[in-house]
């Protein structure tokens, strides 16, 4: 795998990694031609699996390395980084935000059309989310034509890696709703894979970001990691720990944690 990128133009390297994320999405969301009814224990337990990979990667695939790049451009690395990680948060926070309200409102005046709303409410969730998971792996790759320590080879891959883990549970949760609301099996399916086709753009965006402006870097890398350590807190701890056997989902959010953290430890 490694051999395949050492090669390659950081971008195209940015894009065929973001493809292979979108592409967990879509066996995900093609769960729902399989299955009637997922079981919760296992999505739950593959939810609190990402949400472990996920912080493991905000630090050792993002933080990490974007504090090394900003002492080694003689910036205030500690500042850049609050921005950058706190900027992260609060932008996704907003949208949160704006989300609860829109759906407010069109509950009030449109209470026969709640369906359909939730339907659309939902695709726009998962995939506000899937924009800066793409932008993470954008900016990983990116950074490597920068040679600057921190940025490996492996820790990009292994950061595509961890977020394809966190978008097949997401997939599903897209495309198996969907089916409840009296979607058929491939609409179901489309629309559960439709959500994770922004990330080969916000990929590709992100890569393209870094290459122009390489003092947005420690930026971007924080902000990413910001970002999904939102997602991680506000959407899939609270999702995993609604299971009945919440001390069982907390030890797959340990074990998703365990192995990130050796792998991008070994190999980066």
């Amino acid at each position: 795998m490694f051999d395949l990128f050492e090669n390659l133009n950081p971008i195209l390297s940015a894009l065929i990694a973001t493809t292979f994320t979108y592409l967990i999405t879509l066996l995900g969301a093609a769960l729902v031609f399989f299955f009637k009814k997922v079981n919760k224990n296992i999505l739950d337990a593959m939810l609190g699996f990402a949400a472990g990979v996920m912080i493991a990667a905000s630090f050792f695939s993002l933080l990490q390395p974007a504090l090394q790049m900003a002492n080694n451009l003689n910036m205030i690395a500690w500042l850049v980084i609050f921005l950058g990680f706190f900027s992260g948060g609060v932008l996704l926070f907003i949208g949160d935000k704006i989300f609860d309200l829109i759906a407010c409102k069109k509950q009030k005046n449109q209470e026969k059309k709640t369906s359909l709303k939730r339907v659309l409410l939902l695709i726009f969730s998962i995939s506000l989310h899937n924009i800066p998971e793409g932008l993470a792996v954008g900016v990983a790759f990116g950074s490597l034509a920068y040679n600057l320590n921190g940025a490996t080879l492996g820790s990009a891959i292994l950061l595509a890696i961890g977020i394809g883990l966190q978008n097949f549970p997401e997939g599903t949760a897209v495309s198996v709703p969907l089916r409840r609301e009296g979607f058929s099996r491939k609409r179901a399916f489309f629309w559960g894979q439709f959500s994770g086709i922004v990330e080969p753009i916000s990929g590709v965006i992100g890569a393209l970001l870094v290459l122009k402006v390489q003092m947005l870097l420690p930026f971007l890398l924080s902000f990413a990691a910001g970002a999904m350590i939102y997602v991680v807190v506000q959407e899939l701890i609270p999702e995993s720990q609604s299971n009945t056997k919440k001390d069982l989902m907390a030890l797959f959010t340990l074990v998703g944690f365990s192995i990130m953290m050796i792998l991008d430890v070994a190999l980066g």
